[in-house]
């Protein structure tokens, strides 16, 4: 996993470093993606051009000395297999760091060779030490580039040349600097396309985890409605063949079926809001269907505005399981401020396994600073409570929301 996913964890939006100031970024690269960074064909033809001004002196300097032949040809070598160094480092960008650790430090005394031994300019090692600059992450760059520039102004010093070349090699240093911020500028930027890349992809998972717990919790409510209506529907004709309560109930289930297919619609377009006094009139048609006895308030007065959605899904959730699972003859809703009970006579009895319901309503509480708490009823049945804080008198209250932070990204 790439470091931001690390320091993802720890939730602190402040731990995100995409600079020289996170340690891991300096001894790693970001992963390069195919086709990042010089061209492996079209670098050497620029790179050719780059080399000219150092390769045709240098030649002409070979050809011309008079010294043995075979120092000659050694120092060619050493030239020429410098320059073709700097032509393909491309090619090492995506070896392992082994290969690319050899492949630099070989530049390197490549480039000190030719500086000091062919009494050749000390700008000549810009082009190893810019090439590690962008080959290496900061560390090795800093370690292989410091290292080179000491050993030149030691050998120099040591050879009385120093104070002839001092602004040569301040001028190197200069532009080595000068790569290697720009190096780690190309490295923070392709970290935060990364970052961005993972920030998207979890951007859709949290908005897939939205549509899912809301469609859980709209359709879970009223195919269960519907469910109970229509079995009570078919009851009445078998029983008593009473077709108008039937068609009633129909009736009933027909604009249930409509209404959850507005709320779907809804649901995908972000502009749905659930209304308490609308699912405490929804619970209670649901629970006479089912012919539980139902003890619900009347009003909603009492309860802060800004929990009216909260609690709309929590007694929607609730009475839904109530129907499903509970076996229930009674159930009982009460409301405070900012508390909200629902409690039954059914069967659960111990502890029971929170399901994706539960999960969506504590996603909810919890973006409210709020909790959601389950137990069990003595004698039998379920109590389900649900709580929010009061407003800090300083205001600094946390912000209310249908949806859980972060689940409209």
């Amino acid at each position: 996993m790439w470091p931001l996913g690390r320091e993802a964890t720890t939730g602190d939006p402040a731990a995100h470093r995409f600079g020289l100031n996170d340690r891991a970024s300096w001894w790693d690269d970001p992963p390069v993606r195919p086709g990042r960074g010089p061209h492996k064909i079209g670098w050497p033809i620029f790179a050719l051009a780059f080399v000219l001004p150092f390769l045709i002196p240098a030649t002409r300097g070979l050809v011309v000395d008079s010294g043995p032949l075979g120092i000659r040809i050694l120092l060619g070598v050493l030239v020429y297999a410098y320059c073709a160094c700097y032509a393909v480092f491309p090619a090492v960008f995506g070896k392992p760091r082994r290969m690319k650790l050899w492949f630099g430090g070989v530049m390197l005394v490549l480039g000190l060779a030719c500086a000091l031994a062919t009494d050749a300019n000390p700008y000549v090692l810009l082009y190893a030490t810019a090439t590690l600059a962008f080959l290496f992450p900061a560390a090795w760059s800093v370690i292989f580039n410091g290292t080179a520039l000491g050993l030149l102004v030691l050998v120099l010093w040591l050879r009385g040349d120093l104070s002839e070349h001092v602004s040569d090699v301040i001028t190197v240093v200069s532009v080595t600097s000068a790569m290697f911020f720009m190096s780690n500028l190309i490295r923070a930027i392709r970290r935060l396309e990364l970052a961005n890349k993972e920030i998207a992809t979890l951007a859709v998972a949290s908005e897939r985890e939205r549509v899912a717990r809301d469609l859980h919790d709209l359709l879970g409510h009223s195919l269960t409605t519907i469910t109970v209506k229509s079995g009570l529907a078919r009851r009445v004709l078998e029983s008593s063949g009473d077709i108008d309560r039937a068609v009633q109930e129909i009736r009933e289930v027909e604009g249930l079926s409509r209404s959850a297919l507005s709320d779907v619609r809804a649901t995908v377009t972000e502009y749905r809001e659930v209304s308490l006094p609308a699912e405490i009139a929804g619970a209670r048609a649901a629970l006479r269907a089912a012919e539980i006895e139902a003890e619900l308030p009347h009003a909603v007065d009492n309860v802060r505005a800004e929990l009216h959605s909260t609690f709309g899904y929590v007694l929607r959730e609730a009475i839904t399981n109530v129907l499903r699972h509970s076996g229930a003859k009674a159930v009982k809703v009460r409301l405070g401020r900012d508390w909200m009970e629902i409690e039954d006579n059914g069967c659960a009895e111990g502890e029971v396994t929170p399901g994706n319901g539960l999960r969506g309503l504590s996603e909810r509480l919890a973006a409210i600073g709020g909790t959601v708490t389950t137990r069990a009823r003595p004698g039998g049945g379920w109590v389900v409570r649900a709580e929010a804080p009061e407003p800090s008198p300083d205001g600094a209250a946390v912000a209310v929301r249908a949806e859980p932070a972060g689940g409209l990204a």
